[in-house]
């Protein structure tokens, strides 16, 4: 469906009832927590992508990303949507792009856009969810998996819980048109899915089957969210996690996005955060995603490989598993 039916029976579900189904669906979903489990080697758990952003302020064409991001050694990648409307309007094809990826060995994993799925204004609602339909029309053609679906438009007032699980469930139903799934961004500074604790009521509440939350170690930070909050959801929660770091601060809501650093060259408790997915059984593309203007000043194809030399240097640190009696 392409528009949030306004004669659907809502999700009825008080806060209590929400926040006691939200503890018995996150928990039945995690892996049981044994030792082993917790050292697990992070060989399977995690493929290391690339967000542009990360490189945005040297103003690249997406052939020319996609060709930094193979030679980087990333396995995935996490373009915006302007960069590929921008390469097909100057004429190139979405089919040539989505096999340059495949031959590369690169998988769009996830894509960045800001259509207004989730705000009260039923018209801008309605504009919002047809922005979406061209982007997942746009994103199949290149074999992409997901679209970010932050709650753009709704930022600066909250919306309510389960109205929003509503219009996310029309969302992710028009993505099964395209075999695209958007994935509920938390933005820490926004009033509206700005923890994770919202983004995982509004995915479990939708009661769909491919509904996932979309976690960024900064804005996790930004917006008070504990990072033990992960251990209580299970693999399927997170397919793409946006990976950076942060630098210590009196006041983290001073802290803004351009403010990330390379993941490990801040405060963030990274290890942990590693461990507690791989020990989880989680399969999470790690997607390098900073604003940072020093590093938009330098070779973009250094930094991409900065990015993925530390990230993976973080990932090979994860304790190997040990066998019991071994």
């Amino acid at each position: 469906m392409t528009l949030e039916d306004p004669t659907r029976r809502p999700i009825e579900m008080n806060r209590r009832a929400a926040l006691a189904g939200l503890a018995g669906a996150t928990l039945l979903g995690a892996a049981p927590r044994t030792a082993e489990a917790g050292s697990r080697a992070a060989a399977g758990s995690f493929i290391l992508g690339l967000n542009t952003a990360t490189i945005r302020g040297q103003k690249l064409g997406i052939v020319e990303i996609v060709d930094i991001v193979a030679k980087a050694g990333y396995q995935g990648l996490e373009p915006w949507l302007d960069e590929i409307h921008r390469y097909k309007d100057g004429g190139g094809s979405l089919e040539d792009l989505g096999k340059r990826l495949r031959d590369a060995g690169v998988s769009v994993e996830s894509a960045i856009d800001f259509f207004e799925w989730g705000v009260d204004d039923p018209e801008r609602r309605r504009n919002g969810l047809e922005a979406a339909r061209r982007s997942m029309e746009t994103l199949q053609k290149i074999g992409a998996k997901r679209v970010a679906a932050p709650a753009s438009g709704a930022t600066d007032a909250a919306v309510e819980p389960a109205r929003l699980a509503e219009r996310y469930r029309a969302l992710l139903e028009l993505g099964d048109q395209f075999g695209i799934v958007p994935e509920v961004e938390v933005w820490g500074f926004s009033k509206t899915l700005g923890t994770l604790a919202e983004a995982a009521y509004v995915a479990i509440a939708s009661g769909h089957p491919r509904a996932c939350i979309l976690p960024d170690v900064y804005h996790l930070h930004r917006g008070g969210s504990s990072f033990e909050g992960l251990k209580l959801l299970g693999p399927a929660a997170i397919p793409v996690f946006h990976f950076n770091d942060y630098p210590a601060a009196a006041d983290r809501t001073k802290l803004n996005d351009s403010d990330r650093v390379y993941p490990g060259d801040g405060v963030a408790p990274i290890p942990q955060i590693l461990e507690t997915l791989a020990a989880g059984g989680f399969r999470v593309m790690l997607s390098l995603e900073v604003f940072n203007k020093a590093y938009w000043a330098q070779d973009p194809a250094v930094v991409a490989a900065t990015g993925a030399r530390k990230m993976k240097a973080l990932v090979d640190a994860i304790p190997s598993p040990t066998r019991a009696g071994g």
